[in-house]
């Protein structure tokens, strides 16, 4: 295995290459946000002159591993140390002038790392893509609302591993000009922030939004999560404060609070809130003017990663009642919903109505508002594991032409369509490289590409029901 070298804006970095293949891990593009860098934007990191080690993973975010039957299913790596705002570099042997593909990983905003085995660049890069993945500050240190700190510093960080992909991936062989960003959940949502913001539009040549939230919360609403811990640590929620806490113990203190909730009274989770530095206008808003190739897209059956069957059955008409109250569902929804879905149970067109809501409506709401193309897919092909259907995130792996990785076995099993991810990834590849995946855009025809068994372009699945729910 050669050791190539790579000389950075910050000092030379020294990978792997194996099968025609190079990869560079663990880069710093800011400082360690440790000490008074704490609930601070992000800072350049130091110069190095020596070749720097790019052979392992940086550390992760403060985190803790997924709980109970999500725990199950979703992969956890938790990697120690304060170097947390790294990125990762996979080229082809020899690339030159290549398109590129910046991942952002999801997890709720306080969960999740690039250094997941499922998220190895190594098929985009056997296949042409020069591919980044960025870890960025999950959960109070990256998303708490404080009044003596930036907001949204996660998305701080975010925005600088863009800029310095769009500074350095020339050296890796990869064409500044024809960055795509893409990301699934909230991973979605960093990309859709990121295209959000005019300062950044013109580093970003193309945008993948994977079952991400398109909203942002006002800032009061935002803070909710992190003035709960500190209550329950009795201190102000400043950052002045914070800052005595060890990272660790805000996340020990969060998942207490997390335990005591239930899925439908959940404690209020980190989100991005609407910030003038940091993102001055909802996506859901800024992304109908933003003049790039956008292709975005859910899965069928989102919801059934976080109710599973058994959950699901105890939820029942009257649960809609009080859902549709406090949701403020137009009235007629529940009966175009069970035109859509017949013999659906009260609780699987509950959970589909929560998905829409929050992922499906603003999602068709953007691709016919914006004038840019805008390409949109549903991912529909059945899990055998767990009834999960086509639950959320089970796309990734099919994505990342990864269904060999065991971890993403937890959700596809061992013998999903090989067929169907060389196709979804070859098309991932096509609109990078060209801004169009190979179906018709959303506004010219209506069409939407469903991946299952057999992939076929199709009108709006369930449009009567969305429509229901978007009066």
């Amino acid at each position: 295995m050669s050791r190539p070298v790579i000389p950075t804006e910050n000092g030379p970095v020294v990978g792997s290459s194996a099968d025609g293949v190079e990869r560079y891990l663990g880069i710093p593009y800011a400082a360690p946000p440790v000490g008074a860098r704490r609930f601070a934007l992000p800072a350049p990191p130091q110069q190095w002159e020596e070749p720097r080690e790019a052979t392992a993973f940086g550390p992760t975010s403060a985190q803790s591993p997924y709980p109970g039957a999500t725990g199950e299913l979703l992969a956890s790596v938790l990697i120690p140390g304060d170097d947390v705002l790294t990125v990762n570099v996979w080229r082809p042997e020899r690339a030159e002038g290549a398109a590129v593909m910046l991942w952002f990983h999801g997890g709720a905003f306080e969960r999740g790392t690039a250094a997941l085995s499922t998220y190895d660049g190594t098929p985009f890069a056997r296949d042409g893509v020069v591919f980044v993945s960025a870890n960025y500050r999950l959960g109070a240190e990256g998303f708490s609302v404080l009044p003596d700190a930036a907001r949204n510093l996660g998305l701080a960080d975010a925005a600088e591993a863009l800029r310095w992909t769009h500074r350095n991936i020339a050296r890796f062989g990869g064409d500044p000009s024809r960055i795509t960003i893409f990301g699934e959940s909230a991973g979605g949502a960093v990309v859709a922030a990121l295209l959000s913001r005019p300062d950044l539009r013109s580093l970003i040549a193309g945008a993948i939004i994977e079952s991400g939230p398109l909203d942002a919360e006002t800032p009061r609403r935002a803070a909710r999560p992190i003035r709960a811990i500190a209550r329950a640590l009795g201190i102000d929620a400043t950052a002045e404060h914070l800052r005595t806490i060890p990272p660790d113990r805000l996340v020990a203190t969060r998942d207490g609070m997390a335990a005591r909730s239930t899925p439908l009274r959940g404690a209020a989770g980190f989100t991005a809130s609407v910030d003038p530095v940091t993102l001055p206008r909802a996506p859901r808003e800024a992304l109908l003017t933003a003049e790039v190739p956008v292709l975005i897209g859910t899965n069928t059956d989102e919801y059934r990663l976080w109710y599973p069957p058994a959950a699901l059955a105890r939820l029942t008409r009257r649960t809609y009642a009080v859902l549709a109250l406090a949701k403020r569902v137009p009235r007629g929804s529940w009966a175009a919903y069970r035109r859509a879905l017949p013999g659906a149970s009260a609780g699987e067109i509950i959970g589909q109505v929560l998905t829409d809501l929050i992922l499906r409506v603003p999602a068709v709401e953007i691709a016919r508002g914006r004038t840019a193309p805008t390409f949109v897919y549903e991912f529909a092909w059945p899990s055998p594991v767990r009834d999960l259907r086509a639950a959320h995130a089970l796309e990734i792996g099919f994505v990342f032409d990864a269904l060999h990785d065991t971890a993403g076995q937890r959700m596809t099993g061992p013998d999903a369509p090989r067929e169907l991810a060389q196709r979804m990834h070859a098309d991932w590849i096509r609109f990078a490289e060209t801004g169009d995946p190979g179906w018709s855009a959303f506004r010219e025809g209506g069409l939407v590409r469903r991946y299952d068994t057999e992939t076929r372009d199709v009108a709006l699945p369930r449009a009567e029901a969305l429509r229901a729910l978007s009066r």
